[in-house]
């Protein structure tokens, strides 16, 4: 059998002892062998901060989002190879798009999301300036720049290419390498990952690495630059948390772990409701979706006393279609555990389950399987018990890690709150109700909990998502027992591998340190006006002055006619006068900023192409009929796109004649490279 290798300062590397074998779920045949003995780990992470760090962070945020882009395009190619090699997993073929194409998913989601959301420049400013001193010469402003370690991630069986690339992507946006070490069960599906990552050559050096095996003594060289993302069971969570290294350091920290997580039926939801209806196929979906193992699995399923029968007959019901068996057979919807020891492990936590409840369908030690060998391949009954004590301690303290999943009945909205919080943190819950006021009190009472939560009803219920899918747009992660991390969560995931840094200077220094004009940083003024020039052309404080120009009784009433905004402050002398804001008629806040349009506008066609938008809007000071407007239009951020033009902010600050602003926002144009 192939002994998998690893993928370490820049070339791979295999082992030189016969390693572990790892086997096939679904036939018990060996598939491969893993071992990392003789790998220098401490030389490894110095080679991903040497080599990886530094050449990612000459790369702008865009820049990296387009290699992400490239990356998932070039692995969707690869897909069907990737689904065969998953079905040794256990995995039939839904589950194995959940894991593979939402993998591929996340590295597009995020290439997208940081074109939209991030600058097309190396280090992230966050936030407005601080004014720190009276005379504005002393301001201050928060950055983010790339932590100077490796992000090593420690992942999970059941999600072989999701899980290590919903860590990498972050990591890498941020421009921090990464370390990526595979559970062992199901390595074999990463390392053919990281292989054809490798061989496109799309990535910059140093900036993936790849461990296939133990981890050795990985964590006794970690820094204080480093950070430790970890998957998996919330012991292990703990253990890796107190490893010296990371105590003394102070690493960086996040773990994901498994948590026992709710699904709550709402008191509205009776037999014969579309809702009832979704709660039933989202706890069968939750129960057989990669066999139940997921860390976002329904573990406890509260429905509210009265309808506890219906349930459970409606739920076993369904699970009674479900066939068992080889996920090469089109008719199976449900394949096996990763590993026969996986499978020995839920059986072991049944038997604490069995204690406070029964079991209502299945039998944890017998399954008929389709086209498979019940004995050779690790495949099991989904399993649904009944606990008529919810206050049971088992019920929410022991997770059996697979098609499990407990019904506990629950009598008020107080009590429901009460035993979902009893899980000690969880990943994320769900509530399924068409009551909007039940489902503010669960969510609210139970949201410290949680760190996610769905409310499904028929209304959504088509675009959703469901239950257990984590979307890269949003935190993956939840308190306590959970632990106590986020991971993904949009730019949060991207900023987790950042530094925040509050720096404080003078104006022009900030704005030299930021690459965004500051103001009190002195403009600059060449006589060209800044609309004549091209992308290239610019810099940053290039500026221009348009004005005065006097705003008239006669300017205000034409544009409330012209435009139907007649509000009384605009019009009626007396009932301005009586505004506790103004002195009698004021201008239209509209009318100031078509005005200041007209002053700075440069006519003629030229390398300006559109105006898309307006930030930050704020009317300072009231203009009345006889006041003189003028413009200061200063180029304050330079962000170059793909293609042929990019992005320029200006900062636009109107005033009158007695200097005082009466308006400050951005313009936002588009103007050609």
């Amino acid at each position: 059998m192939p002994l998998l290798r690893s993928y370490v300062e820049g070339s791979w590397f295999t082992a030189d002892e016969q390693g572990a074998p790892l086997h096939d779920a679904v036939t018990g045949d060996e598939v491969a062998r893993i071992c990392s003995a003789g790998l220098d780990f401490a030389a490894a992470l110095d080679y991903g901060r040497r080599v990886g760090g530094p050449a990612l962070r000459e790369l702008t945020f865009h820049q990296r989002a387009a290699l992400l882009k490239a990356l998932g395009s070039l692995l969707r190619e690869n897909r069907e190879e990737l689904y065969t090699l998953s079905a040794r997993t256990g995995a039939t073929l839904g589950d194995s798009k959940f894991d593979i194409d939402g993998g591929f998913g996340v590295l597009l989601a995020y290439a997208s999301k940081a074109k939209r959301e991030l600058p097309n420049q190396a280090v992230y400013v966050e936030g407005d300036v601080e004014v720190l001193g009276k005379g504005g010469t002393f301001v201050g402003q928060h950055i983010l720049t790339p932590r100077r370690g490796v992000a090593v991630q420690i992942n999970a069986f059941n999600f072989p290419v999701w899980g290590p690339l919903e860590k990498f992507a972050p990591a890498f946006l941020a421009g921090v390498p990464s370390l990526v070490k595979p559970a062992s069960q199901t390595a074999y599906l990463t390392a053919r990952v990281v292989e054809l990552i490798v061989e496109s050559g799309f990535l910059p050096e140093g900036t993936l690495q790849f461990v296939a095996g133990s981890a050795g003594d990985l964590l006794d060289h970690l820094t204080e630059q480093d950070l430790v993302s970890f998957t998996g069971s919330a012991s292990t969570a703990a253990k890796l948390r107190t490893h010296p290294a990371v105590v003394s350091h102070a690493v960086r920290f996040n773990a994901e772990a498994d948590s026992l997580n709710c699904s709550i039926l709402g008191p509205d939801a009776v037999p014969g409701t579309p809702e009832f209806d979704l709660y039933v196929k989202a706890l069968v979906t939750e129960m057989t979706v990669k066999a139940g193992q997921k860390c976002t699995a329904i573990r406890r399923a509260f429905v509210p006393a009265a309808v506890a029968d219906d349930v459970a007959q409606a739920v076993g019901a369904r699970l009674g279609k479900v066939i068992v068996g080889n996920p090469a057979n089109s008719d199976v919807r449900m394949g096996a555990l990763a590993s026969l020891e996986q499978r020995e492990e839920v059986r072991r936590s049944l038997k604490a389950l069995r204690d406070a409840g029964r079991i209502v369908f299945g039998d944890p030690e017998h399954v008929e399987v389709l086209d498979a060998d019940a004995d050779r391949g690790a495949f099991m009954s989904p399993i649904l018990l009944r606990c008529e004590d919810a206050e049971r301690a088992e019920v929410h303290s022991v997770e059996a890690f697979g098609p499990v999943s407990t019904l506990l009945p629950y009598t008020s909205t107080e009590q429901v709150v009460e035993l979902a919080a009893r899980g000690q943190g969880s990943l994320v819950g769900s509530l399924v109700t068409a009551d909007a006021d039940f489902a503010r009190d669960v969510v609210l009472g139970v949201a410290p909990w949680h760190g996610r939560l769905l409310v499904l009803d028929r209304d959504d219920a088509a675009e959703s998502t469901g239950h257990g899918s984590p979307l890269p747009a949003l935190v993956h992660g939840g308190p306590g027992r959970a632990g106590g991390g986020e991971e993904m969560g949009g730019m949060r995931g991207v900023f987790h591998h950042m530094q925040r840094t509050a720096v404080q200077a003078g104006p022009a220094t900030l704005s030299k340190i930021t690459g965004r004009w500051v103001p009190g940083t002195p403009r600059r003024h060449d006589g060209t006006h800044p609309f004549r020039k091209h992308l290239s052309e610019l810099q940053v404080g290039d500026s221009v002055v348009a004005g005065p120009r006097q705003v008239t009784l006669a300017d205000i009433e034409h544009f409330a006619e012209f435009t139907g905004d007649t509000f009384y402050a605009h019009m009626d002398d007396a009932a301005a006068a009586a505004n506790p804001f103004f002195d009698g008629r004021v201008a239209h806040g509209y009318l100031i900023v078509s005005f200041a349009a007209g002053l700075f506008v440069d006519p003629a066609p030229g390398p300006v192409l559109a105006n898309y938008g307006l930030e930050n809007l704020r009317f300072l000071t009231p203009v009345y009929p006889g006041d003189e407007l003028t413009v200061t239009l200063t180029c304050k951020q330079i962000n170059p796109r793909d293609g042929e033009y990019g992005e320029v902010r200006w900062d636009t600050d109107v005033t009158k004649q007695d200097g005082s602003s009466v308006a400050k926002y951005d313009v936002l144009t588009l103007v050609e490279k």
